[in-house]
Protein backbone atom coordinates (compact mmCIF):
# COMPACT_ATOMS: atom_id res chain seq x y z
CA UNK A 1 0.00 0.00 0.00
CA UNK A 2 1.48 3.59 -0.62
CA UNK A 3 0.99 4.79 2.79
CA UNK A 4 1.74 8.57 0.87
CA UNK A 5 -1.67 8.29 -0.62
CA UNK A 6 -2.82 9.29 3.40
CA UNK A 7 -0.19 11.47 4.39
CA UNK A 8 -0.92 15.22 5.09
CA UNK A 9 2.11 17.18 5.63
CA UNK A 10 1.87 20.63 4.08
CA UNK A 11 3.38 19.83 1.15
CA UNK A 12 0.08 20.17 -0.75
CA UNK A 13 -3.13 21.73 -0.24
CA UNK A 14 -5.81 19.47 2.01
CA UNK A 15 -9.35 19.05 1.43
CA UNK A 16 -11.30 16.37 3.69
CA UNK A 17 -13.95 16.12 0.94
CA UNK A 18 -11.42 14.39 -0.98
CA UNK A 19 -10.58 11.13 1.32
CA UNK A 20 -13.20 8.93 1.13
CA UNK A 21 -14.28 7.54 4.19
CA UNK A 22 -14.70 3.98 2.95
CA UNK A 23 -12.06 4.24 0.67
CA UNK A 24 -9.43 0.62 1.14
CA UNK A 25 -6.94 1.64 -1.38
CA UNK A 26 -6.57 -1.28 -3.39
CA UNK A 27 -6.24 -3.78 -0.08
CA UNK A 28 -8.93 -6.74 0.05
CA UNK A 29 -10.02 -7.95 3.53
CA UNK A 30 -8.77 -11.16 3.33
CA UNK A 31 -5.31 -9.78 2.63
CA UNK A 32 -5.90 -7.33 5.88
CA UNK A 33 -6.74 -10.24 7.83
CA UNK A 34 -3.77 -12.70 6.75
CA UNK A 35 -1.45 -9.28 7.69
CA UNK A 36 -2.38 -8.07 10.82
CA UNK A 37 -1.06 -10.98 13.04
CA UNK A 38 2.70 -10.45 10.99
CA UNK A 39 2.15 -6.85 11.97
CA UNK A 40 1.27 -7.37 15.33
CA UNK A 41 4.53 -9.28 15.78
CA UNK A 42 6.73 -7.08 13.87
CA UNK A 43 5.66 -4.01 16.01
CA UNK A 44 6.56 -6.02 19.18
CA UNK A 45 9.91 -6.57 18.00
CA UNK A 46 10.63 -3.14 16.81
CA UNK A 47 9.26 -1.98 19.91
CA UNK A 48 12.02 -4.06 21.95
CA UNK A 49 14.28 -2.12 19.40
CA UNK A 50 12.90 1.09 20.57
CA UNK A 51 13.12 0.46 24.35
CA UNK A 52 16.66 -0.84 23.78
CA UNK A 53 18.18 1.55 21.56
CA UNK A 54 16.82 4.11 24.36
CA UNK A 55 17.20 7.15 21.83
CA UNK A 56 13.91 8.28 21.01
CA UNK A 57 10.34 7.74 21.69
CA UNK A 58 7.09 7.24 19.18
CA UNK A 59 3.98 9.66 20.11
CA UNK A 60 1.09 8.06 18.55
CA UNK A 61 -1.89 10.55 18.23
CA UNK A 62 -5.35 9.25 17.29
CA UNK A 63 -8.17 11.38 16.72
CA UNK A 64 -11.53 10.57 15.26
CA UNK A 65 -15.64 11.27 15.75
CA UNK A 66 -17.07 9.20 18.51
CA UNK A 67 -17.28 5.12 17.58
CA UNK A 68 -14.53 5.69 14.32
CA UNK A 69 -12.10 3.25 16.60
CA UNK A 70 -9.93 4.84 19.05
CA UNK A 71 -10.14 2.24 21.45
CA UNK A 72 -10.57 -0.47 18.97
CA UNK A 73 -7.07 0.65 16.63
CA UNK A 74 -4.86 0.40 20.06
CA UNK A 75 -6.62 -3.24 21.12
CA UNK A 76 -5.95 -4.16 17.66
CA UNK A 77 -2.87 -2.54 16.26
CA UNK A 78 -0.76 -2.94 19.53
CA UNK A 79 -1.79 -5.76 21.45
CA UNK A 80 1.77 -7.42 21.42
CA UNK A 81 3.58 -4.04 22.54
CA UNK A 82 5.44 -4.82 25.86
CA UNK A 83 3.01 -2.64 28.05
CA UNK A 84 6.01 -1.78 30.21
CA UNK A 85 6.92 0.37 27.31
CA UNK A 86 4.36 1.84 26.52
CA UNK A 87 1.23 4.37 27.80
CA UNK A 88 -2.13 4.96 26.73
CA UNK A 89 -3.28 8.81 27.68
CA UNK A 90 -6.97 9.61 27.46
CA UNK A 91 -7.46 13.61 27.74
CA UNK A 92 -11.11 13.89 28.65
CA UNK A 93 -12.71 17.13 29.82
CA UNK A 94 -9.89 19.29 32.04
CA UNK A 95 -10.48 19.82 35.42
CA UNK A 96 -9.76 22.42 37.31
CA UNK A 97 -6.03 22.17 38.15
CA UNK A 98 -5.85 21.85 34.17
CA UNK A 99 -7.56 24.89 33.35
CA UNK A 100 -5.34 26.63 35.13
CA UNK A 101 -2.27 26.38 33.06
CA UNK A 102 -2.35 26.69 29.13
CA UNK A 103 -3.75 24.06 27.20
CA UNK A 104 -0.74 22.52 26.55
CA UNK A 105 -0.25 21.99 29.98
CA UNK A 106 -1.29 18.44 30.50
CA UNK A 107 -0.20 17.62 26.90
CA UNK A 108 3.73 17.91 27.80
CA UNK A 109 3.05 16.15 31.20
CA UNK A 110 2.31 12.60 28.74
CA UNK A 111 5.15 12.87 26.39
CA UNK A 112 6.29 9.35 26.57
CA UNK A 113 9.90 9.42 27.21
CA UNK A 114 12.95 7.65 25.45
CA UNK A 115 12.73 4.43 24.52
CA UNK A 116 8.87 4.22 24.73
CA UNK A 117 5.51 4.51 22.66
CA UNK A 118 3.42 6.91 24.09
CA UNK A 119 -0.75 7.26 22.41
CA UNK A 120 -3.06 9.68 23.13
CA UNK A 121 -6.70 8.73 22.87
CA UNK A 122 -7.98 12.27 21.93
CA UNK A 123 -4.90 15.02 22.49
CA UNK A 124 -4.01 18.60 22.67
CA UNK A 125 -6.02 18.86 19.23
CA UNK A 126 -9.54 18.94 21.08
CA UNK A 127 -8.60 22.29 21.66
CA UNK A 128 -9.42 23.07 18.13
CA UNK A 129 -12.10 20.72 18.07
CA UNK A 130 -14.73 20.74 20.83
CA UNK A 131 -13.49 23.89 22.21
CA UNK A 132 -14.35 25.26 18.70
CA UNK A 133 -17.45 23.82 17.93
CA UNK A 134 -18.80 24.26 21.21
CA UNK A 135 -17.76 27.77 21.51
CA UNK A 136 -15.35 27.39 24.61
CA UNK A 137 -13.24 29.83 23.70
CA UNK A 138 -13.46 32.76 20.95
CA UNK A 139 -12.08 32.69 17.61
CA UNK A 140 -9.08 34.64 18.11
CA UNK A 141 -8.09 32.18 21.10
CA UNK A 142 -8.54 28.48 19.00
CA UNK A 143 -7.34 30.08 15.65
CA UNK A 144 -3.57 31.45 17.76
CA UNK A 145 -3.33 27.72 18.96
CA UNK A 146 -2.51 26.18 15.03
CA UNK A 147 0.46 28.14 15.47
CA UNK A 148 1.49 26.83 18.70
CA UNK A 149 0.61 23.25 18.43
CA UNK A 150 2.57 23.40 15.57
CA UNK A 151 5.92 25.23 17.49
CA UNK A 152 5.17 22.39 20.20
CA UNK A 153 5.19 19.49 17.89
CA UNK A 154 8.62 21.40 16.31
CA UNK A 155 10.54 21.37 19.68
CA UNK A 156 9.14 17.64 20.51
CA UNK A 157 10.80 16.21 17.00
CA UNK A 158 13.73 18.04 17.24
CA UNK A 159 14.11 16.64 21.28
CA UNK A 160 14.17 12.91 19.37
CA UNK A 161 9.81 12.32 19.85
CA UNK A 162 8.45 10.94 16.47
CA UNK A 163 5.09 11.85 16.16
CA UNK A 164 2.29 9.99 13.99
CA UNK A 165 -1.32 11.66 13.73
CA UNK A 166 -4.17 9.76 12.78
CA UNK A 167 -7.30 11.19 11.68
CA UNK A 168 -9.57 8.20 11.60
CA UNK A 169 -12.29 9.94 9.03
CA UNK A 170 -15.74 8.09 9.36
CA UNK A 171 -18.52 8.63 7.41
CA UNK A 172 -21.89 10.10 9.29
CA UNK A 173 -23.91 7.08 7.99
CA UNK A 174 -21.14 4.58 9.46
CA UNK A 175 -21.16 6.30 13.08
CA UNK A 176 -24.96 6.00 13.12
CA UNK A 177 -24.80 2.17 12.61
CA UNK A 178 -22.02 1.88 14.77
CA UNK A 179 -24.42 3.79 17.59
CA UNK A 180 -27.14 1.43 16.66
CA UNK A 181 -25.25 -1.45 16.85
CA UNK A 182 -23.53 -0.98 20.26
CA UNK A 183 -27.21 -0.14 21.46
CA UNK A 184 -28.04 -3.53 20.70
CA UNK A 185 -25.80 -5.10 22.00
CA UNK A 186 -25.55 -6.10 26.26
CA UNK A 187 -21.96 -6.20 25.90
CA UNK A 188 -21.49 -2.84 24.61
CA UNK A 189 -24.30 -0.73 25.29
CA UNK A 190 -23.30 0.71 28.58
CA UNK A 191 -20.89 2.89 26.24
CA UNK A 192 -24.05 4.17 24.39
CA UNK A 193 -24.68 7.91 25.71
CA UNK A 194 -27.48 10.71 24.32
CA UNK A 195 -24.01 12.97 24.13
CA UNK A 196 -23.25 11.02 21.55
CA UNK A 197 -26.64 11.17 19.56
CA UNK A 198 -26.21 15.33 20.94
CA UNK A 199 -22.85 15.69 18.99
CA UNK A 200 -24.26 13.93 15.95
CA UNK A 201 -26.15 17.41 15.43
CA UNK A 202 -22.26 18.76 15.27
CA UNK A 203 -21.25 17.12 12.05
CA UNK A 204 -20.93 19.09 9.94
CA UNK A 205 -19.16 21.73 12.28
CA UNK A 206 -17.09 19.18 13.43
CA UNK A 207 -15.75 18.15 9.56
CA UNK A 208 -14.82 22.04 9.12
CA UNK A 209 -12.86 21.59 12.41
CA UNK A 210 -11.10 18.61 11.37
CA UNK A 211 -10.32 19.95 7.81
CA UNK A 212 -8.53 22.83 9.45
CA UNK A 213 -6.59 21.15 12.24
CA UNK A 214 -5.30 19.01 9.50
CA UNK A 215 -4.57 21.45 6.99
CA UNK A 216 -3.24 23.66 9.53
CA UNK A 217 -1.13 20.65 11.67
CA UNK A 218 0.14 18.30 9.02
CA UNK A 219 3.91 19.33 8.52
CA UNK A 220 6.98 17.69 7.36
CA UNK A 221 7.96 17.52 11.48
CA UNK A 222 4.76 15.80 12.72
CA UNK A 223 2.19 14.75 9.23
CA UNK A 224 -1.17 13.57 9.67
CA UNK A 225 -2.35 10.52 8.50
CA UNK A 226 -6.16 10.66 7.20
CA UNK A 227 -7.05 6.89 7.54
CA UNK A 228 -10.43 5.91 5.84
CA UNK A 229 -12.10 3.91 9.00
CA UNK A 230 -15.40 2.95 7.50
CA UNK A 231 -13.77 -1.00 7.37
CA UNK A 232 -12.47 -1.54 10.56
CA UNK A 233 -10.01 -3.94 8.72
CA UNK A 234 -8.68 -1.53 7.01
CA UNK A 235 -8.32 1.06 9.89
CA UNK A 236 -5.96 -1.24 11.59
CA UNK A 237 -4.15 -2.35 8.95
CA UNK A 238 -3.36 1.36 7.19
CA UNK A 239 -2.53 2.33 10.89
CA UNK A 240 0.10 -0.39 11.65
CA UNK A 241 1.41 -0.05 8.06
CA UNK A 242 2.56 3.81 9.52
CA UNK A 243 3.63 2.99 12.50
CA UNK A 244 5.65 -0.19 11.68
CA UNK A 245 7.43 1.92 8.62
CA UNK A 246 8.21 4.61 10.24
CA UNK A 247 9.61 2.37 13.33
CA UNK A 248 11.78 0.60 10.21
CA UNK A 249 12.81 3.94 9.50
CA UNK A 250 14.80 4.59 12.38
CA UNK A 251 17.08 1.89 11.46
CA UNK A 252 17.76 0.81 15.13
CA UNK A 253 20.42 -1.50 16.69
CA UNK A 254 20.39 -3.59 19.79
CA UNK A 255 23.77 -1.53 22.25
CA UNK A 256 26.70 -3.49 22.45
CA UNK A 257 27.21 -5.61 25.00
CA UNK A 258 29.11 -3.55 28.10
Amino acid sequence: MDIARLKVDGTTKFKLNKFAADDTHGISKNHAAKSLPAHVEKLAALHDLLYAEHKRALLIVLQGMDAAGKDGTIKHVMSGVNPQGCAVTSFKQPGTQELDHDFLWRIHSAVPPKGTIGIFNRSHYEDVLIARVHELVPPAVWKKRYAQINDFETMLTENNVCILKFFLHMSSKEQRRRFDQRQADPRKNWKASPADFRERRYWTQYQAAYQDAVANCGTKAAPWYVIPSDHKWFRNFAVAEVIIRTLESFDMRYPKAK
